[in-house]
């Protein structure tokens, strides 16, 4: 990978396509640290990193995942669905790990999507599966590529019957519970993201001896339960809390413009524009509001995308992935 520069030297070795079937991610992701660190780690580990890679994905499941008690369903849909989980562990969704998890697609988040991640990313641990298909199919797409497919899309309306995230809970487009690697690349990368060296090898072993981990995965989430209270994800019981909450906030409020605003702004909160305009206000006011009220009337009304933008690394499917082994298997 090499950009026009004085200096002719590449950035990065030339990675395998057997890791993504995207030139670009191949090119970005050579001079990737994360990736590098973690493909290095697991290529000291097996003879044939590509090959784990293809036959592993990983699934992470956020905080609105562990809230909402989701965690269980999942293991349960993982099994039903032929997914044996071979690696389970917690893990910290930090601000710099959130924005290095979605580096190459926050070009398109909003600020008000950002700042709406930040309220709840980091409210508790998640929980990070390694999973592969419990039989091996020859000549499949790479399990973090079905597995993304099987996992559903991030808009609500559009996910099906069948996929996890219509079972797990239709919220929001930003409260989507669970999150998957796109490729084999990205599997090597999120892991690089989420865990330091030890823990990641760690990871890795569990992974590579392949026994199934779906007890572990139950034990964290009963960990987290006993940690975390349940919170209700659904639109009109937040908006009725938060509501409330500002009322509250605006009786111990002085007179003033501030007040005045507040009051103006809970009594027009009957559309998505009424409560767009509550937030600004509530945010402009410094209100110290509970933050998953806010997030759950948030990612319904506000913006998540920023528009007449491509991402600078977009998904890939099933499809395109057999054309890019078809293409591998002629030369």
């Amino acid at each position: 990978m090499t950009w026009d520069t004085a200096d002719p030297r590449p950035f990065g070795d030339d990675l395998s396509p057997a890791l993504s079937c995207t030139p670009r991610k191949r090119a970005l992701f050579a001079a990737d640290t994360y990736f590098l660190e973690s493909y290095g780690q697991l290529g000291a580990l097996t003879a044939d990193p590509d090959g784990f890679l293809h036959r592993h994905a990983a699934l992470l499941l956020k905080p609105d995942a562990v809230v909402s008690r989701q965690i269980p369903v999942t293991v349960d849909w993982l099994a039903r669905n032929g997914l044996r989980i071979v690696a389970a562990e917690r893990t910290r969704l930090t601000r710099t790990a959130v924005r290095s998890l979605w580096y190459y697609q926050w070009n398109l988040a909003t600020p008000q999507r950002r700042r709406l991640a930040d309220l709840f990313m980091d409210s508790c641990d998640a929980v990070v599966l390694v999973v592969r298909p419990e039989a091996d199919q020859t000549g499949a797409a790479p399990a973090s590529v079905v597995m993304t497919v099987r996992k559903g899309p991030t808009d609500p309306l559009a996910r099906v019957p069948g996929q996890l995230r219509y079972e797990i809970g239709r919220y929001s487009y930003l409260l989507n519970l669970v999150h998957t690697p796109d490729e084999p690349a990205d599997v090597a990368r999120e892991l690089g993201i989420h865990f330091d060296t030890d823990r990641r090898e760690r990871v890795y072993a569990d992974a590579l001896a392949g026994d199934d981990r779906s007890a572990r995965a139950r034990e964290l989430a009963d960990q987290l339960h006993a940690e975390v209270p349940r919170r209700d994800l659904t639109f009109e019981p937040a908006a009725e809390r938060l509501k409330a909450a500002v009322a509250e906030a605006e009786e111990a409020a002085r007179p003033g413009a501030v007040r005045d605003e507040l009051r103006a702004a809970r009594q027009a909160a009957r559309s998505p524009e009424g409560y767009r305009r509550l937030l600004e206000a509530v945010w402009r006011a410094g209100l110290p509001l509970d933050p998953w009220d806010v997030v759950i009337v948030g990612t319904h009304v506000l913006p998540m995308k920023r528009k007449g933008l491509a991402p600078v690394l977009d998904g890939v499917g099933v499809h395109d992935w057999q054309r890019h082994m078809a293409r591998l298997a002629a030369r």
